[in-house]
């Protein structure tokens, strides 16, 4: 291999080995590579519906991408549980500043001529702060899912973190009537076996 190769991509490839929800007990594993995934796809759909419904004028494809680049900064983190990671305001702004140093890291990778862009997908502006909030909703969409998915597979362990989404997603949903819209009329699908989800 050439000594001036990049790196880049086989670090994002590595999302695949870090696992989520470490300190709980999980029926199945979920990497970080699963997660940016669903949080990719959810937060295009938050995008669509707000285009669609509510005559709002986001960048669905921006808004996809940035939902699968989200967590890649966990690659050189780890994922860190929620309890620890926002223990406290100092903890929170701590960790936060890790995150970024971490996203600086794997950006300092790439090609000089290919860094800007990646800039725009690993730091948030204020130009795509909509964009952001529809990333952080679909988050917690996916956090709240896979809690459905475990709870129904007979796993008690995460019934105290059902509950504490689903009040973060209550609040959310106020101020992001396209989470609403996704919550009333999508989200009771996932409680379905697969020959329910495909009868007409």
């Amino acid at each position: 291999m050439e000594e001036n190769s990049s790196g880049f991509y086989a670090m994002m490839s590595r999302m695949k080995y870090i696992e989520r929800w470490a300190l709980m007990h999980n029926v199945r594993k979920e990497t970080i590579s699963e997660h940016a995934m669903e949080v990719s796809m959810l937060a295009h759909a938050l995008a669509v519906i707000g285009n669609t419904r509510l005559g709002k004028n986001y960048n669905e494809e921006k808004t996809a991408l940035i939902g699968l680049y989200h967590d890649a900064s966990e690659i050189i983190t780890g994922d860190m549980p929620t309890p620890i990671k926002y223990y406290n305001e100092e903890m929170r702004d701590l960790f936060h500043g890790i995150e970024d140093r971490a996203c600086d890291r794997m950006v300092d990778m790439l090609p000089e001529d290919m860094r800007a862009s990646y800039r725009k997908i690993f730091f948030p502006t204020d130009e795509d702060k909509d964009i952001w909030r529809l990333v952080k909703a679909a988050d917690k969409l996916s956090a709240f899912i896979k809690c459905l998915e475990e709870l129904g597979c007979g796993n008690t362990e995460f019934r105290s973190a059902k509950e504490s989404t689903l009040i973060k997603l209550k609040e959310m949903r106020e101020e992001l009537p396209e989470l609403k819209i996704f919550m009333k009329e999508f989200l009771p699908a996932y409680g379905k076996t697969l020959d329910e989800l495909q009868e007409k």
